[in-house]
């Protein structure tokens, strides 16, 4: 059960206390996207003070994207724009986090559980990405591993360009980087059969649902139409999850509309106001949409 988010500024987002047991410091979160019934969660966590914990298992697949400052896993320095996802299960080295540091950390199929532990309850591999270090290459490259299915849909205009920093290929759950030329544009409104969740790291965007800056966050669930989409004069990057692999299939002329008679309100009603369309949760930042009707 993981809400549509469409969009929010994490600055409007209250604190909570970290969700990270067995760790000796003092961290708080945001909640990007919560589920309920699972404890999957996308969070933005801020360490207050240095911050340690032991080795050990998540029962959640897990990942780190740092956004600034430092952490030390195991005894690999992480900076600005490293990553690492741990499965479930997998033995995760001891993790030590200098205060100041903010990272976003992502659950996913589990909650926040975690076991100190000197060996892994299953087997598995630690990915460990340095983006800094590594080069942009075009979205439809097929050489380097493009986690979208052509075959299944159309081609994004071109102006994309990624970083692959995991990918599942047997269920093509993916993370990426993502960025998009100075005044990029794609105008059909898209849908996809897999959730899609983005976070704003640079630039600016417009599409159908809002506009974008660094702190925007969405999580889409697959089926839902977005687009018209217009990067800044700088461009623009996310990060950006699925959990399959990405198709586009493209709508022109897109509109949703509320069907039915009215029996006690409408203008012969005076006072009465009519019921609105149904839409994602949005922050006070955001503001509404300019046309709920187009989706």
């Amino acid at each position: 059960m993981r809400p549509h988010v469409e969009l929010i500024d994490e600055k409007d987002l209250i604190w909570h206390v970290a969700e990270l047991p067995h760790g000796v410091g003092a961290a708080r979160q945001r909640h990007l996207n919560y589920c309920e019934e699972k404890g999957e969660a996308s969070l933005s966590v801020e360490f207050t003070s240095d911050w340690s914990r032991p080795a050990g298992c998540h029962a959640a697949q897990t990942e780190w994207f740092v956004l600034e400052g430092e952490l030390t896993l195991g005894e690999q320095a992480m900076t600005k724009d490293d990553y690492f996802m741990a499965p479930a299960g997998v033995l995760t080295p001891a993790l030590h986090v200098k205060a100041g540091t903010r990272v976003l950390l992502f659950r996913e199929f589990g909650d926040w559980g975690f076991t100190p532990a000197s060996q892994s309850e299953r087997e598995g591999e630690l990915v460990v990405m340095r983006a800094s270090q590594m080069a942009w290459f075009d979205i439809t490259d097929p050489h380097n591993g493009s986690p979208m299915d052509f075959s299944r849909g159309g081609t994004p205009v071109p102006g994309l360009s990624i970083k692959l920093l995991y990918h599942n290929k047997q269920t093509g759950f993916y993370t990426r980087l993502i960025r998009a030329k100075a005044d990029w544009v794609e105008h059909p409104l898209a849908h996809h059969p897999c959730y899609e969740e983005a976070y704003c790291l640079d630039g600016s965007f417009e599409y159908n649902y809002g506009s974008m800056w660094p702190g925007t966050y969405f999580f889409r669930p697959a089926g839902v139409r977005h687009g018209d989409f217009k990067s800044g004069p700088t461009g623009t990057t996310w990060l950006l999850r699925c959990d399959g692999r990405l198709v586009d299939w493209y709508t022109e002329g897109a509109r949703v509309e509320m069907q039915g008679k009215a029996l006690n309100w409408g203008p012969e009603y005076p006072g009465t106001e009519p019921p609105v369309l149904l839409q994602p949760t949005r922050s006070r930042s955001i503001g509404p949409m300019k046309d709920p009707a187009y989706q």
